[in-house]
């Protein structure tokens, strides 16, 4: 059943007929009280802006006709830094005169969040350093996950002759690049950039190496997969971001020709 939200408010949902007449009397508004994971987290109902603030919003519509359910879809975006942004969505039932809580604190593993990271390329020393403390040669399938331009994969295949490179990004301008950057370094027989989600990714086996550079947030996302299914001695090598209690068996800081000093990470399946 569709409803329309208008600023903070429920709209009222219309009924025609007898039914009308008869629901008259007993009309009662819905309520819900929004738990929210931050104060300054932005709240949608239904797709529409609240403009509320605060970690606890309440919300009444006009009175509507009892005897069904209303059914709602909240989400909640924050940013917790510059180059992040993490959806959280929950769908609530409710019925006339009661209070229902929705409770966005805690994320859902049957639910999980969107998490967005813009775009932030890796230097090009940077991405060789990785590279050679993955130990990537001519028989690694080497995976990038959240590849932006492709940098990773590319100097994989064209300067460490890997047997093969996999680049994933969600970004389809990113993918194009990518697919640009290895047709000019002549590796595209070796590249596969493919568009999508990191964390729809339920199988990593095929690959020896995967090069990682997006979020501590998303790299614990990544972890019960990339443990899972990478096979004993396969690498996992990451620009600056960890993962939790899986400490790197490697830690390396660098500086780079920019001046800027960078950490990276190797983990290794099975040690």
């Amino acid at each position: 059943m569709r409803r329309c939200l208008v600023l903070t408010s429920f709209a009222l949902l219309g009924l025609a007929g007898p039914a009308f007449a008869q629901a008259v009397a007993e009309k009662q508004p819905v309520k819900l009280r929004v738990l929210m994971p931050f104060a300054n987290a932005e709240l949608t109902v239904d797709g529409t802006d609240t403009k509320k603030t605060g970690t606890i919003r309440n919300f009444a519509s006009p009175p509507v006709a009892p005897g069904r359910d209303y059914a709602y879809t909240l989400s909640a975006v924050w940013r917790p830094n510059n180059y992040t942004t993490v959806t959280r969505t929950r769908k609530v039932t409710v019925r006339p005169g009661e209070e229902v809580d929705a409770d966005l604190r805690q994320a859902d593993e049957k639910n999980p969040d969107k998490i967005v990271i813009r775009y932030v390329p890796t230097p090009p020393d940077v991405v060789d350093a990785m590279l050679k403390l993955a130990g990537v040669g001519a028989n690694d399938v080497v995976y990038d996950l959240g590849c932006g331009d492709g940098r990773i994969v590319v100097a994989a295949a064209s300067r460490f002759k890997a047997k093969r490179g996999v680049g994933v990004d969600l970004d389809p301008e990113r993918v194009k690049e990518s697919k640009e950057n290895a047709r000019a370094e002549k590796v595209e027989n070796k590249v596969e950039i493919r568009q999508g989600d990191v964390l729809d990714i339920k199988d990593l086996s095929e690959a020896t190496v995967v090069a990682l550079y997006m979020s501590d947030a998303l790299n614990l996302r990544l972890r019960p997969i990339l443990q899972k299914t990478l096979k004993p001695g396969s690498r996992v090598v990451s620009h600056r971001f960890t993962m939790g209690d899986w400490k790197p068996l490697e830690t390396k800081t660098i500086t780079g020709k920019d001046g800027d000093t960078y950490e990276i990470h190797l983990w290794k399946i099975g040690e």
